[in-house]
């Protein structure tokens, strides 16, 4: 079993509220589950009023199929949320 993850660290800007920034990650969150199958969450900098941080996890057979959807994913993110990447892993591991 293959476990593949990505790790997002994005900028929001023009966020004025913790209201504005909830609704753009879970838009996010959503979309990646909706389109692509994967089990994500905020991870971290959720004090943090411009930045967020979300994980997401997808089990395969292939570490490149893996990697693949990761990758699809990420470009998804880059193409269509109103945000600014600050960095971004991908990491596979075999179970």
């Amino acid at each position: 079993m293959i476990v593949s993850m990505i790790q997002i660290i994005f900028e929001i800007p023009d966020v004025e509220s913790i209201k504005d920034k909830r609704r753009i990650v879970r838009s996010v969150k959503d979309k990646l589950q909706r389109r692509f199958h994967l089990s994500a969450a905020e991870v971290d900098l959720q004090d943090s009023l411009t930045f967020a941080q979300i994980g997401g996890v997808v089990v395969s057979n292939s570490r490149s199929f893996g990697e693949m959807v990761l990758n699809k994913a990420f470009k998804m993110i880059e193409e269509e949320a109103p945000i600014r990447i600050q960095d971004m892993k991908i990491h596979s591991e075999e179970f």
